[in-house]
């Protein structure tokens, strides 16, 4: 379809047209497109679609998260196999043909736990009020980059869709290196330790995951434009929850730097 630094995107359909249903039931879409559909069972995706369906999986995501954080201790075991299930899940998820909505529910609840854990973690070692401020952080600079794409302050070009996928997949690289580095060395490469590097590296973060708000937004008005089939929605939904996920994890990290120099 488009170009998006998010891998959840890529089931999208590629052409415009209904969802690609211009090529008639029965018949089999080009390669690397998405198969043609009935036409009398589909209809085209609206902002509705996309924002229902980005309510239920981040609500069920709260939820669980919530309810696991209130579990207390318990919760900490939670969060490794919860990770671990949730990354089989989105695997899953991104490499599907098919559309669907009960792996992307399934994930949004394993998430939830997930996040549940880690934050209860966070909370315990520093103060329950780090999740207040890393949750009000993420909203923040969710509905920021919103306005800026809806304004047109900052314009999704092709110049700069190919610099925030190649940011993206430096930093990735760069976690990658840390962590085997910190099987040798304590500490890797210092993007974790808490320094002013891993402050430094933890902004860059933040950065890259908020610009990378505009490639979603961007990737979900242009299959509402071209006329996706409404299922899509799930995709839509399923890769704003994984940008999501990262920012929050990212500024919920910083704020625990800034924590430990007091």
């Amino acid at each position: 379809m488009r170009t998006t630094s998010n891998p959840a995107f890529r089931n999208l359909p590629t052409a415009g047209g209904y969802a690609n249903f211009n090529y008639g039931q029965g018949q089999t879409a080009p390669f690397g497109q998405a198969p043609a559909a009935p036409l009398q069972t589909a209809r085209p995706m609206t902002i509705d679609d996309v924002v229902t369906k980005t309510a239920i999986t981040l609500g069920l995501a709260v939820i669980t998260g919530t309810l696991t954080y209130l579990v207390g201790p318990p919760a900490v075991a939670l969060a490794l196999p919860a990770a671990i299930v949730g990354l089989v899940i989105s695997l899953v998820i991104i490499f599907k043909k098919k559309v669907s909505p009960a792996l992307v529910i399934a994930y949004s609840a394993v998430e939830g736990v997930f996040l549940g854990g880690i934050s209860y973690v966070f909370g315990a070692l520093f103060s329950p009020g780090i999740i207040i401020q890393a949750i009000a952080g993420t909203i923040g600079v969710f509905a920021a980059m919103l306005v800026v794409y809806k304004t047109g302050a900052i314009r999704v070009t092709p110049k700069l869709t190919k610099w925030i996928i190649g940011a993206v997949a430096g930093v990735v690289v760069l976690m990658l290196v840390n962590l085997i580095a910190s099987f040798f060395t304590p500490g890797g490469l210092g993007l974790r330790d808490g320094g002013g590097l891993a402050i430094a590296f933890s902004l860059l973060c933040i950065g890259i995951a908020a610009f990378s708000f505009l490639l979603d937004f961007d990737a979900a008005d242009k299959a509402i434009k071209g006329g996706v089939d409404a299922k899509f929605a799930w995709y839509i939904a399923f890769g704003l929850m994984t940008t999501l996920v990262w920012l929050y994890l990212e500024i919920l990290r910083l704020l625990s730097y800034f924590q430990s120099s007091d």
